[in-house]
């Protein structure tokens, strides 16, 4: 296949905001998104924000704060948006040459994050700069061949989009039916008979012990069979596993708490890996996955957080957290009616990794 340097498809942008028509403020996600600004504007001077309009795409070139990814993201929105200076906005010079969306896959690919790692340069911080970008080496196959490959691409995210709502719906279910049950009506200072105080040591065994983190380089050349979770997310595939079974994982530094205090935690299923981001967990003395998934999504766990710049939950405070244990028979009771609940939602999840899965081989495919 023919590789194509990107500098002949695209031009850089630069617009700025001077006459202050456009306020829809946004910013760059590491996931490659564009996202809602949270940057304090207070007193700034936005005429000299760059405009960025729709099917352009900007970049961050300071690479070295960002991990393993390069943040990059097309912007699909239907109106002109605003964004910092500091970002590089550039769109493709004839769209019936080169797709966007095709290149923004060509962004997601892994190869690409490791490529402008590699090229990135600098001492006080590394930069991925324009004409670093524009040396970009890509296969461009006639336009009627990208429009299929973007085709079956946004096939699978509308798919994975739908199981995401249906995911939702049925937690909010499970959380409901959770709350009426375990705390609607629930005098905490004078608990049914039966019930008693505990700590979240007394319903979860920790597996930390058996996790092992996997650096981007060495799983790079890896066959994508099982998921590979950090703190707060699936990360990435790799090619064989630590865990079997159903676990609860909780964030231990960097990613740890939600804007509400409760703890960043995921359900998951299956085989799997898990860096040393996230603690592992599972029920025990009555409690299952599911039981322990919605008691710490309604637990405050701020007061258990350490750590200056990075926050982090380490493993003695965490089993430390306070537990409102039932009487067994309501234990028992509230895990028969969640399981179909939870039955179902695995099922959804299952597909997304799969759907996910087949995503992360289509963009591998796209350099053969």
């Amino acid at each position: 296949m023919e590789y194509k340097r990107l500098g002949d498809y695209i031009r850089e942008v630069n617009l700025r905001n001077r006459e202050l028509r456009v306020t829809n403020l946004l910013g760059l996600s590491i996931e490659k998104k564009f996202i809602p600004s949270i940057a304090n504007t207070i007193g700034t001077d936005m005429s000299a924000y760059k405009i960025v309009q729709p099917s352009q795409f900007a970049y961050v070139p300071v690479t070295s704060r960002n991990g393993e990814k390069i943040t990059v993201a097309l912007y699909d929105g239907e109106e002109s948006a605003i964004i910092s200076q500091a970002y590089t906005i550039f769109e493709i010079v004839d769209q019936d040459v080169l797709l966007p969306e095709y290149l923004m896959m060509w962004f997601g690919r892994p190869e690409f994050d490791r490529y402008a790692r590699f090229h990135s340069h600098g001492s006080a911080r590394e930069v991925f700069d324009w004409d670093e970008l524009c040396n970009v080496m890509l296969p461009i196959p006639d336009i009627a061949r990208q429009r299929e490959i973007v085709a079956e691409y946004e096939t699978l995210t509308r798919r994975i989009r739908l199981n995401e709502q249906m995911i939702a719906k049925l937690e909010e279910t499970a959380q409901a039916f959770y709350r009426k049950m375990f705390v609607g009506g629930i005098d905490r200072e004078n608990l049914p008979e039966g019930w008693r105080r505990g700590t979240l040591k007394e319903v979860a065994d920790c597996f930390d012990y058996k996790r092992r983190p996997l650096a981007g380089y060495d799983r790079a050349d890896m066959e994508k069979k099982y998921p590979y979770y950090g703190a707060a997310a699936l990360m990435d595939y790799v090619d064989d596993y630590l865990f079997d079974g159903t676990y609860i994982l909780m964030g231990e530094d960097g990613t740890v708490i939600n804007e509400d205090n409760t703890p960043v935690i995921q359900h998951v299923t299956g085989r799997f890996w898990v860096n040393n981001h996230a603690h592992i967990l599972k029920g025990t003395n009555g409690f299952d996955e599911n039981l322990l998934y919605l008691i710490l999504k309604q637990t405050k766990v701020n007061e258990y957080i350490t750590g200056g710049v990075q926050a982090k939950i380490n493993q003695e405070n965490m089993m430390s957290i306070p537990v409102i244990i039932p009487s067994s028979e309501v234990v028992m009771g509230i895990t028969e009616a969640l399981r179909p609940i939870f039955g179902m939602l695995q099922i959804k999840k299952q597909e997304n990794l799969k759907l996910t899965e087949l995503q992360s081989l289509l963009l591998a495919r796209m350099g053969k």
